[in-house]
Formats: structure tokens, sequence, C-alpha cells
């Protein structure tokens, strides 16, 4: 008997191409909102007596660390996704979303050499393979398995 993947609903999976806009995003990200507070705060609340010490400095340096690391492990996730593909498929992604400067489709196909059909079926190939890689396929309900 041979194994037969569950149908895949093709639209529910376009969310990838939404995780590699994510990822330029990711790259250029800032944290400016997370910076120490540098003037006193004051409060009604009195002070707990419970020897733990909170500095605003300690706690924004550790969202810091561990937003960076989220960051890390996201752009790494992607990475290895991505370096998984053929390499047609590869080179399209990268070219078109993996830049640093933002491309449309027509110069990524005008400039590897492709026409538009064969290049949209490659790239529609490639989301399906990176929705796989990054385990974020969606089946059909009811599909077989």
């Amino acid at each position: 008997m041979l194994f037969q993947l569950p149908e895949i609903d093709r639209e529910a999976t376009k969310k990838v191409e939404a995780i590699l806009d994510n990822s330029r995003v990711v790259l250029l990200q800032v944290p400016d909102d997370l910076l120490p507070k540098v003037t006193a705060g004051f409060t009604i609340v009195p002070p707990s007596n419970t020897n733990a010490f909170h500095s605003s400095t300690e706690e924004t340096a550790i969202q810091r660390i561990e937003m960076e690391q989220k960051r890390s492990a996201f752009l790494a996730k992607v990475q290895k996704a991505v370096n998984r593909l053929p390499v047609n498929e590869r080179q399209i992604i990268i070219m078109r979303y993996m830049s640093q400067d933002h491309r449309f489709d027509y110069e990524v196909y005008n400039e590897i050499g492709l026409s538009p059909r064969t290049y949209f079926r490659i790239k529609s190939r490639a989301f399906y393979n990176l929705a796989f890689a990054l385990k974020e396929e969606v089946y059909v309900k009811g599909s077989a398995s």
C-alpha cells in the first residue's frame, strides 16, 4: 500500500508568504519601546517585603535577551526551511522575500530568465514545500491520510 498524503488546503497554506514577509520585518526590528526608565516612578502601593529586587533596567535587559532569542530562533527556522528547498525554488524565495531590497515578482522572473507561468508554478511549489518544512501546512478536513 502506498503512503498517501492528506489533501492540502492551498489557500490556507499561503500563510507561508506571510511568514516570509514577517521574517523580513523581524530582521529590521529594533525594540525601542523596551528602553529602561531613567526617571523615578512613584506609586501609592507600598513596596512588598519579599526581598526581591526588580529594577526596570534588569527587567528590560531580560526582555531584550528573551526577544532576541525568539527572533534568532524564528530566523534560523525560516533559513533552515529555505535551505532545504531545491535550487530553483530556493533562488526564487531568496530573491523575492529574503533580499534586503523589496522586489516584485516581475523583477525576479525577468532577472532569472523565466517565463511568468513557469516562475509562478515554481513559486507555488516552493510555498507548498516550505509549508511542510515549517510545519505550517493546513489539511482539508475529511481527506484520507
